[in-house]
């Protein structure tokens, strides 16, 4: 997609986050999609789009080197298990605090035109720009940046580009709060191993709600469970929902975290094991993937 809309759209920006293995029975190699992108931009030439691009995902780096300009944002992020080969000529990357380098070839990490310090986003220039992000997590912030990049690069001024960053507060009911089946709940999406390890963390509520399926929108490959560590779950109880729950569970056994299985939605958000556990300010965490999550939507009335 991302490739036609490069040789149709001709977009004037594009904002290229990071690759990771998502709904696998369809993307089964992401260098693939990556040679892809990569050809676009290099057929796009002069005519192409400015890439705001993730300087700390190597095979982003391999696809920007085609463009005809690029602006690179260091995201610094904790999921990196997708970045073990160089892109260019296969071997083992390096990786250290300074980056990450391949050994083999001139593939290296870019310095960065912008970046994150504390709620700052910072641009190479030494110009800080605050940023009021209203949703959790490091990495909205470096998606914020990144937004923040883009919108300066298009002409807009950065105090409008942040007042617009600041209204964001639950796009398409992500981080949302809402009452199903009696229980406050706080509903967060996450689609592929990326994604969940950077919302695991953000998770606070004791007990937990995963909910998981495997249909065409999720992809129907759940073998990307055995890469997200749950073990940093232990302590908590988790109530495995969804029609692929009983996957999750064997998940949870081996990573020897407490759970139990109830694979009606409805039924698991009024569970006895929530009763007395949250209150307005102090929600149940409900982490799913993409059709669970479009349920719950349905379910708090967000949809």
């Amino acid at each position: 997609v991302v490739a036609d809309v490069v040789a149709m759209g001709s977009p004037e920006v594009l904002v290229l986050l990071n690759f990771s293995r998502d709904q696998l029975d369809r993307n089964h190699e992401l260098t693939f999609l990556g040679r892809d992108w990569r050809a676009a931009l290099e057929k796009a030439a002069e005519h192409g789009p400015t890439v705001v691009a993730n300087a700390c995902d190597p095979l982003i780096v391999w696809v920007c080197q085609k463009a005809r300009h690029v602006i690179w944002v260091d995201t610094k992020p904790r999921w990196t298990a997708d970045a073990t080969l160089c892109p260019n000529c296969g071997a083992v990357l390096t990786h250290s605090d300074q980056g990450w380098d391949c050994p083999g070839c001139e593939l290296q990490q870019p310095a960065a035109d912008w970046w994150v310090e504390d709620h700052d986003a910072v641009e190479a220039s030494g110009r800080h720009f605050h940023l009021d992000v209203q949703v959790p997590g490091s990495f909205n912030l470096t998606n914020a940046t990144c937004a923040l990049a883009a919108a300066i690069h298009m002409g807009i001024q950065p105090e409008d580009a942040l007042r617009g960053i600041a209204t964001v507060k639950s796009p398409a009911g992500r981080y949302a709060t809402c009452t199903i089946s009696g229980t406050r709940c706080r509903l967060l999406l996450s689609k592929n191993p990326a994604g969940w390890t950077e919302s695991l963390p953000l998770t606070t509520s004791n007990p937990l709600v995963l909910a998981i399926d495997a249909v065409a929108a999720d992809g129907k490959d759940v073998s990307w469970l055995w890469d997200v560590d749950y073990e940093q779950l232990a302590g908590r109880t988790v109530i495995c929902a969804g029609p692929r729950a009983l996957d999750l569970a064997v998940r949870l056994q081996y990573a020897e975290v407490e759970h139990i299985v109830i694979e009606d939605l409805s039924q698991a958000l009024s569970s006895p094991l929530l009763a007395g556990k949250w209150d307005a300010e102090h929600p149940i965490d409900v982490l799913s993937t993409y059709t669970p999550f479009q349920k719950l939507r349905r379910l708090g009335g967000l949809a």
